[in-house]
């Protein structure tokens, strides 16, 4: 089990990510909380992702209340577990808010320049905060259940993947659909990309391809299927639940909190170590696995979802992944006869056509990367992934794609982007040098957002001593 409730970031270099989030009216901030009492005594905390309008896109505020707001959970032993949910009926979380990222990456060429080696301060606010918060939510020791309904993209993926117990519905559809705006499936996608069978996580980056319920359970993105009508059902379920058995929690065996004994070790070591102590944290997710399982198969005849593609097209997916280099897999991609030949049903299936028509308009820098960081990070941690990811994360602000694409799709919204190289540029040997250069890190000496995560205090270090 991966546990740390800590959360002192490693980040004592950095005021940015440490800053509380403003006060402002509850009813309208960006993250609403709230707790139901349970039969027994004890109380199922819930987060709902407040922005409906803008399909609960993330923002800095919302995931530093997030954060704070699970902090003070871990502590507190009557919570035994955590659920999380959109505002509204549309999405869960459909990315992050960006307008004001793009705002930022033109006022700081403006000042530094079109090469600036500066790194952006606000695009280190923004993917810092987004995530250090998933990094929290990855080694949460309580359950973190996902109520995955709607949309759920980019940025809402990272939260998919990073909660230990996920619901899917009839209305979940996912994707990762960053090679529209040049950015790179960022939000652990490298991380989550890479635990999907058959190569298929590859082809989800590189094409951006819209999935359901059934794909993301398929891919390792969930365990649980429910009508989108049946929240109230599950808090019913949840609160009606014996969790008496499931007492600190937020405890180790000798009694001290995972924060104190963290503090004290400076190593940020998980919290209950020991076997008698893992216990009660085995025993809470239990409950809820078992809960969840109950639920999913009591609403069995009531739920119809659609068939999976993944699973109709997984041959000829890791075929295609598996063909060569990039450059041969984008051969394929940009031939319909050579696809065609591939297999006729995934080559005229229109699932396919659209994810084959979003590649071919996509960002070839995009591609580049995607592709870059499937071959790489197979053997890293999720802290060095999410350490590489700030990286390229911060250089791609620092780029002229990421900010034409934003600009393209939805600052004019003329859906015409006008990127900076074909991908036979990208090949070149200037061209490699310039993806490399994404991977560099865009800080001084020793003063990178998350230059503890490499070292013992990692929280991924302490849960294997």
């Amino acid at each position: 089990m991966q546990n740390n409730p800590n959360n002192s970031n490693n980040l004592n270099n950095n005021d940015v990510l440490a800053s509380s989030p403003a006060k402002v009216d509850p009813s309208e901030a960006s993250a609403l909380f709230q707790t139901y009492p349970t039969s027994c005594g004890h109380l199922i905390a819930e987060i709902t992702l407040n922005d409906p309008k803008a399909l609960n896109a993330l923002s800095v505020d919302m995931c530093q209340r997030i954060s704070v707001q699970l902090l003070e959970w871990q502590q507190d032993d009557a919570v035994v577990a955590v659920l999380l949910r959109g505002a509204g009926d549309k999405a869960f979380c459909a990315g992050g808010n960006i307008r004001k990222l793009y705002d930022s990456m033109v006022e700081h060429t403006e000042l530094s320049g079109e090469a600036s080696q500066t790194a952006n301060p606000y695009a280190t606010e923004f993917f810092g905060s987004e995530y250090d918060l998933y990094r929290q939510m990855h080694f949460y020791t309580k359950p973190i259940i996902l109520w995955g309904s709607g949309i759920i993209m980019g940025g809402g993926m990272g939260l998919m993947a990073a909660c230990s117990h996920r619901i899917v519905t009839d209305t979940t559809r996912f994707a990762m659909p960053e090679i529209t705006i040049g950015l790179f499936p960022d939000a652990t996608g490298s991380w989550f990309l890479q635990r999907m069978p058959a190569k298929v996580g590859l082809f989800l980056g590189l094409t951006g391809a819209q999935c359901n319920a059934k794909d993301a359970m398929l891919a390792n993105l969930a365990e649980y299927a429910l009508p989108s009508s049946a929240y109230s059902q599950l808090i019913d379920a949840l609160t009606q639940t014996n969790w008496s058995d499931n007492s600190n929690n937020s405890k180790s065996a000798n009694g001290q909190t995972a924060d104190r004994q963290a503090d004290e070790t400076s190593t940020a070591q998980p919290a209950a170590q020991t076997s008698d102590g893992d216990a009660p944290l085995r025993h809470s997710h239990s409950i809820t696995s078992r809960v969840l399982a109950e639920i999913s198969m009591a609403n069995t005849d009531s739920l119809t979802l659609k068939p999976s593609k993944l699973v109709e097209y997984w041959q000829p997916i890791h075929t295609l992944m598996t063909i060569g280099g990039i450059e041969d897999i984008d051969v394929i991609l940009q031939d319909d006869d050579k696809l065609a030949a591939l297999d006729s049903d995934f080559a005229t299936d229109s699932w396919t056509q659209k994810a084959v028509a979003t590649y071919r308009k996509g960002c070839p820098v995009t591609a580049m990367l995607t592709y870059e960081l499937y071959q790489r990070v197979g053997a890293l941690s999720l802290e060095q992934i999410l350490y590489l990811e700030t990286n390229v994360a911060v250089n791609c602000a620092n780029n002229p794609d990421f900010r034409e694409g934003v600009r393209a799709l939805l600052i004019d919204k003329d859906k015409n982007p006008q990127w900076s190289r074909t991908l036979a540029d990208c090949l070149t040997p200037e061209g490699l040098a310039y993806i490399d250069s994404h991977f560099a890190n865009p800080y001084p000496s020793g003063e990178h957002l998350f230059k503890g995560w490499l070292t013992d205090r990692a929280y991924g270090v302490g849960a294997v001593r």
